[in-house]
């Protein structure tokens, strides 16, 4: 019934504060139940308050359970399954709690893959249940039939396929605490239709059997000491705050430790609020498009610390010149991670936040003076700028969407240049604010995360800053967002390209273009019209940002869509290309050819 178990631990207290209470029933046998009922009464107690999904014929029978059972669970019908995945994967993030998909078998299943494959690869809590084919014809390639379990094995913590129908309180009590604990990822329940219409006569609260799942981690407080005389020797130090310091819920500690220590902070691209970015410590995002003075501190420390993050290629560049001076450190609840993209001196195996709270103990106020002064000076040297003229930057409309909404909104984003820059110019002062897709780089995800997160968030405001590309593959959405009134603002930075691939095009490829034209748009503005509750907005001139965003953001009807006209060949900088270190940063367009990268975009 049950395969690979992923034993990594990823923030061991990550989510229980975030999760809701769930409230126990007593052990009784529920009379006249089927599964898909039984399924719907587990999922209540573990205190769902909305599904994403898109219909079908295995999944038939869950559908009406949702009828039959009279639950206070609210069913959201989505356009397509990718879309399902990323509303949830959104409001996992916003909210703590885990986000709920329910999709039929076959394609229906299998348009879940990418988002599920972005929830693994960026640790978001989700239970993913699909609908299969009766039990009989299982492997006799029945119609709509896909082997769900093995096509998603490697991009989920955990998989089941049920067999019987008294398994399925368990199976899916079980889902969620393997979802929630630990290192938090997606988990796949397939239940074939006659499992789902059978008989249940099994408990509602039944004991869990996961025989070796041991995600709670007792940390060792002499690494912690350890950890504590390195920074106690340094004159140069950098935290680094990833992206598990927010799953662990560690922004306090992480504040307090810094300073405490008095030293400077930097964050991954999914660590963003995790450490105010107006806080005078803060050097903003590091890595192949961070600050010049977050990568230059990165090379003149003597001392980094990662919290929570995993030293992926996006940050590290070359491992061999990484911080190569430095004394390295890492906190991590997942041991996997240790050693895996760098080799540190001292490590701690361990929730970040609990880690961290001890670790303050421990230490005082180091002589960081001068150091601090110099990347003062670096902030000075090197700000992040771009040239007005010329057009319709996104680089303006950002900053000019940062101020008005003071650093307080939700931002969730698509993949691309859009991406980069709004992550250099939107800055995030509180956790939780920013959503964006890390480790897949999934195209298509900014728009439904930000519907997810404005379920999750009501009364929050909530805007999707999108590319022209990302935004077709999930721009259907718009009628499930009218359907239910949702508020998200949809920033559209439309340059007529897959920008960041054209970006790579003009510098290593000899501005060779090749399929990255986007001809053939619509006009995202009168496509907004079209659907009812929306309305489109249109943005050509500098002169007219401000009152652009000022008018979308008073309406709140429904969502709305401004489409920005924006200078169709500008690139992002600062820039490491792939496969070079943090030293060979360029910081603005180059004079000469270069050579083409060896990593990926």
């Amino acid at each position: 019934m049950t395969t690979q178990l992923e034993m990594s631990d990823k923030g061991a207290t990550a989510l229980k504060e975030a999760a809701p209470s769930i409230q126990v029933q007593p052990n009784v046998s529920p009379q006249a139940m089927d599964g898909a009922q039984a399924l719907v009464k587990r999922l209540e107690m573990e205190g769902v308050e909305y599904i994403w999904g898109l219909s079908g014929g295995a999944a038939i029978p869950i559908f009406d359970a949702l009828v039959t059972t009279g639950t206070k669970i609210k069913l959201v019908l989505v356009r397509h399954e990718q879309g399902a995945t990323h509303m949830a994967d959104g409001y996992a993030r916003a909210t703590g709690k885990p986000g709920v998909v329910l999709v039929t078998s076959g394609p229906g299943a299998t348009n879940t893959v990418t988002g599920i494959m972005t929830a693994h690869m960026d640790s978001v809590p989700m239970v993913v249940i699909t609908g299969q084919t009766i039990s009989s014809m299982l492997g006799k390639d029945a119609f709509q039939e896909a082997d769900v379990f093995g096509l998603t094995m490697p991009v989920v913590k955990h998989s089941y396929l049920v067999k019987s129908s008294n398994d399925i309180p368990r199976i899916m009590k079980e889902a969620f605490h393997i979802t929630r604990t630990g290192r938090p990822g997606p988990v796949v329940v397939d239940i074939p239709k006659d499992i789902s219409s059978g008989p249940c006569t099994a408990e509602l609260d039944p004991p869990m059997d996961l025989p070796g799942y041991n995600p709670e981690i007792e940390t060792d407080v002499s690494s912690i000491t350890h950890i504590a005389e390195a920074l106690e020797r340094s004159k140069r130090p950098v935290l680094l705050a990833g992206h598990g310091a927010l799953i662990a819920n560690a922004s306090k500690e992480l504040l307090k430790l810094a300073e405490t220590l008095q030293a400077p902070v930097t964050s991954t691209l999914l660590g963003k609020g995790v450490f105010p970015e107006t806080h005078p410590l803060s050097l903003g995002m590091l890595g192949m498009h961070g600050t010049a003075y977050a990568n230059k501190a990165m090379v003149e420390c003597d001392l980094v610390m990662s919290i929570g993050s995993r030293y992926d290629d996006r940050i590290v560049g070359q491992p061999a010149r990484f911080c190569r001076n430095a004394t390295r450190i890492h906190i991590d609840v997942d041991p996997a991670e240790i050693h895996k993209m760098v080799h540190v001196h001292h490590h701690c195996i361990g929730d970040a936040r609990v880690v961290l709270d001890e670790l303050v103990k421990h230490v005082g106020q180091l002589d960081t003076k001068e150091w601090l002064a110099h990347l003062d000076g670096y902030k000075k040297r090197f700000p992040l700028k771009y040239r007005k003229q010329g057009g319709l930057k996104m680089q303006h409309v950002l900053a000019e969407l940062d101020e008005l909404t003071e650093h307080k909104a939700i931002i969730s984003t698509d993949v691309g240049q859009h991406q980069m820059w709004a992550a250099q110019f939107c800055l995030s002062d509180s956790p939780h604010t920013w959503l964006s897709s890390g480790g897949a780089g999934t195209m298509g995800y900014g728009f439904p995360a930000a519907m997810g997160a404005a379920f999750g968030c009501p009364g929050e405001q909530v805007w999707a800053v999108v590319g022209d590309g990302g935004f077709q593959m999930t721009m259907c959405e718009l009628a499930t967002a009218c359907v239910h009134k949702l508020p998200v603002k949809v920033l559209v930075l439309n340059n007529h390209y897959l920008g960041m691939v054209r970006q790579w095009q003009e510098l290593f490829f000899e501005d060779r273009k090749s399929g990255v034209d986007l001809e053939g748009n619509p006009d995202f503005a009168k496509l907004a019209d079209c659907f009812p509750g929306a309305k489109g907005f249109t943005l050509k001139r500098p002169a007219d940002v401000k009152k652009v965003l000022k008018r979308a953001m008073e309406y709140n009807d429904g969502p709305c869509v401004i489409n920005a006209e924006c200078v169709k060949e500008d690139n992002v900088y600062p820039m490491i290309p792939a496969g070079k270190a943090l030293e060979d940063m360029i910081l603005e367009a180059p004079r000469v050819r270069l050579e083409k990268p060896t990593g990926s975009t």
